[in-house]
């Protein structure tokens, strides 16, 4: 009798093991089935939020339902991020992941909230977004060598303008003094636009900043372009040479990717990444990214995934180099 409620019981357990494995296959086998949310942890109006929503647009019409954007800014990305890390991992929230919230702002943190590499799953890259080194005109350099070459003979009166501690120009620039062997002396900022204007008005000799910030003054002379941050030349800057014909090795730009919380089932994130892919081959999406100072910038999850795991460890190495300590 024992024996025979035994066997019922364990032939009843299988039935529910397999009743709720084709139920999770077959919600997978039809996903998505309505809107997909992508949390965007900067504020409205930013370059990532236009860059998402750009294709937020398209990845919607390739998934067959819409993407919604809702902005989680605050505290460096961390609200947003961590928002979607702690939300339910079906496919229906994404988060909008960018160096600054992935990987600078925990940094920043004595107690890191989260890994970039081990608690997301990774859908893919979509653009990258290159920092554009510039100089005031009046400053007798023409070139990235002239500028490492004029710092070391004037190291006490030269100076760097940053967007603030800890952001993406001061960063940069920092890389660029320690892997080219010079100094500067760091002039933060309350943002971008306050950083670029004090190079505008030779308050401030140079800074290494997004190239949407900088563009319109290096068109109308205002500022002059040494170098950029990608590590080979790009159609979308023209003659503006990478940094890294003249720093080898140097490689320090924005880039913006999806990700999803831990645990989304490995089908549907083969089901974002095919959308994505389509979304990144519309010529829209590549001229909307390119006003935003963007190049499509795309790979396999898998790509994705060392990708963040070799810039995880760059940016370790430039915080160190900035002396910035967790708050």
């Amino acid at each position: 009798m024992a024996r025979n409620l035994l066997s019922a019981l364990c032939g009843l357990l299988a039935a529910l093991a397999s009743a709720a494995a084709s139920s999770q296959s077959s919600a997978q086998d039809s996903y998505p089935g309505r809107t997909v949310r992508m949390l965007v942890p900067n504020a409205p109006g930013s370059s990532i939020d236009t860059m998402s929503r750009i294709v937020a647009a398209k990845l919607g019409d390739a998934l067959g339902q819409p993407v919604f954007v809702e902005n989680r800014d605050g505290a460096g990305g961390l609200i947003g991020v961590e928002a979607g890390k702690s939300a339910k991992p079906d496919g229906y929230t994404l988060i909008c992941a960018s160096n600054g919230s992935m990987l600078i702002a925990p940094l920043l943190k004595k107690s890191v909230p989260y890994d970039a590499v081990k608690d997301f799953e990774h859908v893919g890259s979509f653009a990258v977004t290159p920092n554009v080194l510039v100089v005031h005109p009046d400053l007798p350099v023409k070139s990235v060598r002239e500028l490492i070459e004029y710092a070391r003979a004037n190291r006490a009166t030269i100076n760097m303008a940053s967007a603030g501690v800890g952001s993406q120009s001061h960063l940069s620039g920092v890389l660029l003094m320690t892997m080219a062997n010079f100094e500067s002396l760091v002039v933060p900022h309350k943002g971008g636009g306050p950083s670029v204007n004090s190079v505008v008005a030779g308050q401030t000799h140079w800074t290494f900043t997004p190239a949407p910030a900088v563009m319109p003054f290096v068109k109308n002379g205002r500022l002059r372009a040494v170098g950029h941050s990608l590590p080979r030349r790009s159609a979308m800057l023209g003659d503006i040479p990478p940094v890294a014909e003249t720093v080898s090795g140097y490689d320090f730009s924005g880039w913006a990717g999806l990700v999803a919380p831990k645990g989304t089932p490995a089908a549907v994130i083969a089901k974002l990444h095919a959308a994505l892919e389509k979304t990144l081959a519309l010529a829209e999406v590549k001229d909307g990214l390119a006003k935003q100072g963007a190049e499509v910038f795309e790979g396999s999850p898998e790509d994705f995934r060392k990708f963040l795991l070799q810039d995880q460890a760059n940016t370790v190495k430039v915080i160190k180099a900035a002396n910035l300590q967790g708050e």
